[in-house]
């Protein structure tokens, strides 16, 4: 079993489809499931079963898979290690990332780098901050940019702090929210929890909920067009914005604040490359 025959079957796993798979992996159809063929032999068992809507994999065939994907990422951290022992700030780069942090810092922050390192290249995958936190862990990617305060057991480093704002088109106040129209969008479960607390903790009747949609940038549009008012962090907003704004604060006035953070794990840090980038993140400003 050699390194095509690992990526073929993680490729194979993720996409359920011996066409799509032969499409990605540009072979033929043919190959493709001669190569199953042969690797069943090898092992004596069934890897998979074909039907009208894809392929399902057996016990034994997930296993196999399981055993390529470790054996790949083996593979690359080996190939990681090696490069580093020249001492050289080269190689790809794994990143995992919010999607508002890929948006809004994440290209300032990789073209400064890039600059300074020109032989790196970059893999960025975006996802919420609750998955990144696994991802960093099993090592899918070298770092993650998440936001919010997540229960991390290795390193992290705290890159930026800022502001939560009610924002509406129009001037009103706080006693009139729960009757206002509120708009509402997909984001991580601890910034839900931020908002339910805040409104429970100043309002005894639920919000008037008008609009869901899918991101901030979609609610921030929605509220700019006069549908209703929406609590977006900062990182959305920007000064020259016709909008009316009040700050989040507790009952006591204090400023409720949302804080995104670089997490990685410290043994990674024997790469050149991913020590280069976690100190050059630490040193930037990003708020």
């Amino acid at each position: 079993m050699e390194e095509k025959d690992w990526v073929l079957l993680q490729t194979l796993y993720d996409q359920q489809n011996i066409t799509k798979t032969a499409e990605i992996l540009y072979v033929s159809q043919p190959s493709l499931s001669y190569r199953i063929q042969q690797l069943e032999k090898e092992f004596g068992i069934t890897i998979l079963h074909r039907g009208r809507r894809g392929v399902e994999f057996t016990p034994q065939g997930e296993y196999l898979v399981k055993y390529a994907k470790d054996m790949l990422r083996q593979l690359q951290q080996t190939k990681e290690f090696l490069l580093s022992m020249e001492n050289k700030i080269s190689g790809t780069l794994k990143i995992g990332t919010a999607s508002s942090m890929a948006r809004y810092k994440l290209p300032n922050i990789l073209k400064n780098f890039y600059a300074k390192y020109p032989d790196v290249e970059f893999k960025v995958t975006s996802s919420r901050s609750s998955e990144l936190v696994n991802s960093v862990y099993k090592r899918d990617v070298h770092v993650g940019f998440i936001r919010g305060d997540y229960k991390w057991p290795e390193e992290k480093h705290l890159i930026m702090t800022e502001n939560i704002w009610i924002v509406s088109k129009r001037e009103i106040s706080l006693d009139e929210l729960p009757n206002l129209p509120r708009i509402i969008y997909k984001t991580d479960l601890s910034l839900e929890n931020v908002f339910d607390n805040w409104w429970k903790e100043n309002f005894s009747e639920p919000p008037t909920i008008t609009m869901e949609v899918d991101n901030m940038e979609t609610c921030k549009e929605m509220v700019l067009s006069g549908l209703g008012y929406a609590i977006i962090p900062s990182i959305v907003l920007s000064n020259n914005e016709d909008l009316y704004r009040i700050q989040l604060r507790t009952r006591r006035g204090e400023p409720i604040m949302r804080n995104s953070w670089i997490i990685y794990r410290k043994e990674s840090l024997k790469i050149p490359l991913i020590k280069a980038f976690v100190n050059f993140t630490k040193n930037m400003e990003l708020m």
